[in-house]
């Protein structure tokens, strides 16, 4: 009949984000807070602290979550100070689980 509750929706298309940010993000909780947001959101991915000091992120989900996680980012907790998110986007390669601190 071709009403509108028959359509089938479609999931919203699903990106990914490879993200590093840089400042005092280390010591202060920034895995921690960024697991609990990425999972409120749904989101697969992990965060983990680099060697140089920053904390990597690699987020896969709808690109409103991304964008929410993303804007988190540039925050973070109370204790950090981000002086700059480097971030690169991508298409979803589906290879993330559960978003995992690692």
């Amino acid at each position: 009949m071709g009403l509108a509750s028959d359509a089938v929706p479609h999931p919203p298309a699903s990106r990914r984000f490879e993200a590093t940010v840089i400042g005092r993000v280390q010591g202060v909780g920034f895995r921690m807070s960024t697991l609990y947001r990425a999972r409120q959101i749904e989101l697969a991915g992990w965060v983990a602290n680099a060697r140089d000091g920053s904390v990597h992120v690699t987020a896969e989900g709808p690109q409103d979550a991304l964008d929410e996680l993303l804007a988190y980012l540039h925050d973070g907790p109370s204790a950090a100070r981000v002086h700059r998110v480097d971030v690169t986007w991508a298409q979803a390669q589906g290879d993330l689980g559960p978003f995992e601190i690692r």
